[in-house]
């Protein structure tokens, strides 16, 4: 599930970084226009429509479910600042629409590595467990992505990821049964948008087609979520089978990381021991962005 690029490709890439314009928002999400002026340039790039090809059948729920397209070579041309943001953000335009459901971050949201922080947390250093992102909307983003801008200089956190839907199909009918019941809640609720309303309690299978609907699972909510033994059991049951689905890979520098959430769920393995030695400006740093198909609009709570 990895794309490294052509090496013309790359040139031609890095050639577009110096020319692509700012992106434009209308409201949350990426203007029109600019995904009209990023899809035209684009398109003078030899082999990137083959690439963009192979890179939507990746992601396509029925065949797959997550890609890895590798640009190192272009973040070490470009850096990883302005440019580079830019020439990512118009690759991710070409499988859906780029979006801001956090209004206080900017499109490109960065989870840095803070060493007060919960190390459950994205931004923590320790075991960050099975989750989609947020799993408490009734419209959550249909992809994530992860940019990796510095990897763990001690050389942990390795992206964990499973096939949801695939744990589910291995699960026994009375665990099915449960986890399709409106019982299951996690997190808050605050200052998002486009996201659709809050979810709670939400049913982990909510019964929509894959491509529709979600797998709505964190491992958090075995803990958070107050559940009778029964569903509590349901929801162990799948977190094991997800677990055991398990593929793991450490993100290098340039490489980006989208998860269809229709299907995968996502984690991080913990980061190196002795991050406290670590300077600040060199530890594990990643960019995320959610992406929107267009006119999806996701199940709806009743």
């Amino acid at each position: 599930m990895f794309i490294d690029l052509p090496s013309e490709l790359e040139e031609a890439l890095i050639d577009l970084g110096s020319v692509l314009p700012a992106s434009s928002m209308e409201g949350t999400f990426l203007a029109d226009s600019t995904s009209e002026r990023y899809r035209t340039e684009l398109a003078s790039a030899p082999l990137f429509e083959e690439t963009a090809g192979t890179l939507l059948r990746m992601l396509a729920a029925a065949s797959g479910g997550y890609a890895v397209v590798r640009l190192g070579n272009i973040a070490q041309a470009l850096g990883t600042g302005a440019r580079f943001l830019r020439l990512a953000t118009a690759i991710l335009a070409e499988v859906a629409i780029p979006f801001q459901p956090f209004q206080r971050w900017p499109l490109w949201k960065e989870l840095g590595t803070n060493l007060n922080a919960n190390p459950r947390l994205s931004t923590g250093t320790g075991y960050n467990a099975f989750h989609m992102d947020l799993v408490n909307a009734t419209q959550p983003p249909d992809y994530t992505t992860l940019l990796c801008v510095r990897p763990d200089p001690l050389g942990g956190g390795p992206s964990i990821l499973s096939d949801a839907r695939a744990a589910v199909s291995r699960l026994t009918p009375s665990s099915r049964a449960a986890l399709a019941d409106v019982a299951f809640k996690y997190g808050s609720f605050f200052e998002l948008s486009d996201v659709g309303e809050e979810y709670k309690p939400f049913p982990v299978l909510d019964g929509e087609p894959a491509d529709r609907g979600f797998v709505r699972f964190t491992a958090k909510m075995l803990t958070e979520s107050g559940l009778d033994e029964e569903h509590a059991h349901a929801a162990r049951e799948l977190a094991d089978q997800i677990v055991a689905g398990q593929v793991s890979f450490t993100l290098q520098r340039g490489d980006f990381l989208i998860v269809n959430q229709h299907r995968y769920v996502h984690g991080r393995e913990p980061l190196g021991a002795g991050q406290h030695d670590v300077a600040p400006e060199d530890r594990r740093l990643l960019l995320q962005l959610f992406l929107r198909d267009g006119g999806t609009t996701g199940p709806i709570a009743s």
